[in-house]
């Protein structure tokens, strides 16, 4: 694997976790303004999922198996 392959994977793994952090975020602040805020064991399981989900995508990545979030055709 090229150095330019694995700093473009982690670039996307960064990225993948970015987003689903934002979703995350976006739907606390809308269940906030409806007055039902998630608790603190929702936001820290979470967390916990994201982590996983950028973990699974290392460790794809650096055994060279392909991952793809957006899959087309």
């Amino acid at each position: 694997m090229s150095l330019t392959g694995l700093l473009v994977g982690l670039l996307n793994i960064i990225i993948v976790a970015v987003v689903l952090v934002l979703v995350g975020a976006v739907v606390e602040w809308v269940l906030g303004a409806l007055g039902w805020p998630p608790p603190e064991i929702v936001r820290r399981l979470y967390m916990a999922v994201v982590a996983l989900v950028a973990l699974i995508l290392f460790v794809r990545l650096l055994l060279g198996l392909p991952f793809h979030v957006i899959q087309y055709g």
